[in-house]
């Protein structure tokens, strides 16, 4: 079980649907070599890539890393979006959030936890 539950929001899943419809439009235009086709499928594709990134930027998506498992759901909202996430390339574009911290963290050994951390799954 991933620990990251990286893209299980609206943002990645509305993103992914509209990429697919764009990218299923290039594959026609491509066999039937259409040009409007191949123009309109790319348009679709970089219109998902916008949609994404509104999406992220209002909250239904949610920041890169280890997150609590009570902000796992799909219908969860983010609530740091408005202030930005360290380390989001989408945030930073958007002139929100600070960059990422500087300071590597800390190796931990295999089956030790750290202070203050409590176990996101029976794996940790």
């Amino acid at each position: 079980m991933s620990l990251y539950d990286e893209g299980h929001t609206i943002a990645g899943w509305t993103g992914f649907g509209i990429a697919t419809v764009g990218s299923g439009l290039v594959g026609l235009g491509v066999c039937a070599v259409s040009t409007p086709a191949l123009v309109g499928g790319l348009a679709i594709v970089g219109a998902s890539v916008l949609v994404t990134w509104a999406l992220h930027l209002t909250g239904w998506g949610k920041p890169p890393g280890v997150r609590p498992r009570g902000q796992w759901g799909l219908r969860v909202r983010d609530t740091q979006a408005r202030g930005g996430h360290p380390g989001c390339v989408s945030c930073r574009l958007a002139g929100r959030g600070r960059p990422a911290p500087d300071a590597a963290p800390v190796p931990v050994a295999p089956g030790e936890a750290r202070a203050g951390s409590t176990p996101l799954s029976p794996v940790e």
